[in-house]
Formats: C-alpha cells, structure tokens, sequence
C-alpha cells in the first residue's frame, strides 16, 4: 500500500491524531505535510490503520540477526554462532543460506526478507464467493446497509453457509479497495455515502481562526443583560453574494438599527476601520459596549477597542441567541439586503435609509413603541445622559437628539 512519504512514525501519529477527532487538514499541519498527502494515506487504507506486523515467538530478531553478521565477519563457525545466540547450528545455517550466504548475509535485508516470506495475505471472502458478491453488491444499490445484509443472508440462503459474510467485511471491503471485490462506486449507495470510516470521537477544532484575547459575554456587566441603559450594542454581518456584506448594529435598550458599508470586503482589516467610523459617529453616552459572534471579521477586535473605547463581548460557541435582537433584526434586513444580491453597489446613504425604515416601525417588545422613539423618550427622561452632540443619517438615522 502507497505511504504517501509518509514513515512509519508519521503514520502512527496520523492514526494517533486521527482516532483523537483531529481533522486531516490539522493533521498536515501539525506533521509539516501537505494536506492532500495526508488525505490520501488515510483515503487509500479507508480510514482503518492496518494492523502492524508481528514476529512469531521462534523467530531470530533484528538483534540476533545483527550478532549473526558480526559473527559471519568475524570468521565464526555456524556451531559457535548458534552458542552465542543460544539457537541450533542448523538454524543458523538455513539463515544464512537463504538470505545469500556467508559473503552476502546482511542483518537488514535478512529481517526484511523474513517479514516477507512470513507473509500469508488472505483473500477477501466476497473475492473468492462471486454469487456472493453479487448478491451484496444487488442489495447495496437496493440502500441496504451492510448489517442488513449480513443478517439477511442466513434468512434468505439457510442451506447454503457459503452465503454467510459480516458486515465488517462489507464495510472493510467498500473502504479498502485494494481487496478488489466491490465496485466503489457503491460507497454511494451507504447511508452516509463516505469513502473511508471516520473515527467515532468528537471533531476536534482545527484551530483555524480562533479569535485571540476575546472576553467572554458571560463577564458583560449586568446593566446589559437587563436592557436598562442604552449605548450596548449587538452586532453582526449580512451577506449577499460574496464576497459583498453589510455591517448590522442593533442597539439592546431600544432595538434602534445602525447599518454600515463595506465595499471593500468583510476580512478584519476592512471591518474595523468602517466599525470603527460608525460607532465614533455616535454620542459617548450611547457607545459603551458591543457583543459579537466568533466570526473572523473581529480578528482586530482589540485594536477596535483601544481606537473606540467601545469593550468588545464575544459569544459563546455556536450560540447566536445569545444576540437575539440582533439575530431579529437581520432576518427583517432580508426584506432590503437579499442574499443574490451585490450589496457592495448600495451605498452609505441607502444603508441609512434602511436603517429609517427599520427604526421608523412599531415594535411589540417596545410597547408599539418606534425604536426611535423609545431612544427618544429615555433621553427625555434622563436629560443628564442627553449631553454629547446629535446624530444624523451618518449613524443610519438613531434619533440621539432629545
């Protein structure tokens, strides 16, 4: 079987690895190997290690092997040999003569020979059984799974113990396809259509794109959680055809909508400075924090941070409830931001009118209340938070003026 340049101490941390839920591509990483070589070995042996040799018992080893060759140089005869290695003369002598004789022995060559000869492959059973291998093959493309058939075998063909085959070998026989004996195109037909097994630990994270020194939403302050205080904002991207995106922002107290352009992509280096720009349009009082997923776009988060004084909190993994009203909000952008749709060609000033619109409707977890005017009445009611000057449609249309 192909190693793939791979030696024998690679292979077994590529199993090693594998069994653990590491992903091949973390595998390559980790070996300094090329994904496709990695991919490959494990593809070729169908995702099952083979099993190592072993040496029987009565064998010599690779030591006594060595002892041997020294002896041979050393003028030895096959008597004295034997005594020093503790085994019979004529196990000496047929080592020696089978592997080249007292000028050519080699220890190496002669262990390598011994593995080889000590090989007895054994043909796969649906290889040797064509009626068998043909009624397999018929159920498989009928959708049965190898552990129906294996159990409908003895049902169907009770006299005949020769139509017998577990499902491991059926399995063993679509993965590994030097046996030679189904058509791989049948991997198809199982259930979950693999070409190799995977190991049934959890999928490790392959480490790409992490985001580094994040703080958690479990450490935000708790004026947040209870949406008594605006200026903490949700924030999100919205993508229409890639690679084009907008910025979303949704304030938590009064579910006003602020949307930014991105017209030069949506990598970190691209959203922080237009993140950036938009939340230093606003008011002190209302920039205080922002939550955000664990998307890549954030990488620069805290060089956010130190530019806009704005604390950024991420969520935890897989969690996007954890910015609901954001989460909301997007889904009604659908109406404006299609998914085929460029959204690089809307400008700044379509983006605020989107944001009027949104902050223009009545909501029913506002009390009917426009988000606009819920901003509004709170500012009216806590005139010592009013201070700071007025946003315009720069900041997608927050009324922040009371």
């Amino acid at each position: 079987m192909r190693t793939w340049g791979m030696s024998a101490a690679e292979q077994d941390q590529i199993w090693e690895r594998w069994r653990r839920g590491e992903s091949l591509r973390l595998i390559a990483r980790q070996l300094s190997k090329h994904t496709p070589a990695v991919r490959g070995f494990v593809l070729d042996t169908g995702g099952i290690q083979k099993r190592p040799p072993c040496r029987a018992s009565g064998c010599l080893s690779l030591g006594e092997r060595e002892e041997v060759s020294r002896s041979l140089a050393a003028g030895l005869s096959m008597q004295m040999i034997g005594r020093q290695i503790g085994r019979p003369a004529s196990t000496v002598s047929r080592e020696v003569g089978r592997n080249g004789g007292r000028e050519l022995y080699r220890c190496e060559s002669a262990d390598a020979a011994a593995y080889q000869r000590a090989r007895r492959p054994k043909v796969c059973k649906l290889a040797l059984q064509e009626a068998l291998k043909q009624v397999v093959a018929a159920k498989l493309e009928l959708k049965w799974s190898p552990e129906q058939i294996s159990n409908w075998l003895p049902l169907a063909y009770p006299d005949e113990p020769e139509m017998r085959v577990s499902h491991e070998t059926i399995y063993l026989t679509l993965f590994v396809q030097s046996r030679g004996a189904l058509n791989p195109g049948l991997q198809r037909c199982l259930r979950s259509g693999r070409a190799m097994r995977y190991p049934k630990a959890k999928r490790l994270s392959q480490q790409r794109g992490t985001l580094k020194n994040m703080v958690l939403i479990g450490d935000r302050p708790a004026e947040i959680e209870d949406r008594a205080v605006p200026g903490h904002w949700e924030g999100d991207l919205v993508f229409g055809i890639r690679p084009s995106a907008v910025g979303t922002l949704v304030e938590r107290y009064s579910r006003s909508v602020m949307l930014f352009a991105l017209l030069d992509g949506y990598k970190a280096e691209q959203v922080r400075p237009a993140l950036t720009r938009s939340i230093g349009s606003l008011p002190e009082h209302l920039r205080r924090t922002l939550t955000w997923d664990r998307g890549r776009e954030m990488a620069e988060h805290v060089e956010f941070t130190v530019e806009s004084g704005v604390q950024v909190y991420f969520c935890d993994p897989h969690s996007p409830w954890q910015r609901g009203s954001n989460e909301n909000t997007n889904g009604l952008l659908r109406q404006y931001l299609g998914k085929a749709q460029d959204l690089r060609k809307l400008t700044q000033t379509d983006l605020d009118l989107i944001a009027d619109e949104l902050n223009g409707r009545p909501r029913k977890s506002l009390g009917w209340l426009t988000p606009a005017q819920a901003l509004q009445k709170h500012l009216e009611l806590s005139p010592t938070a009013a201070c700071g000057p007025g946003v315009g449609d720069s900041a997608g249309g927050v009324a922040t003026t009371p």
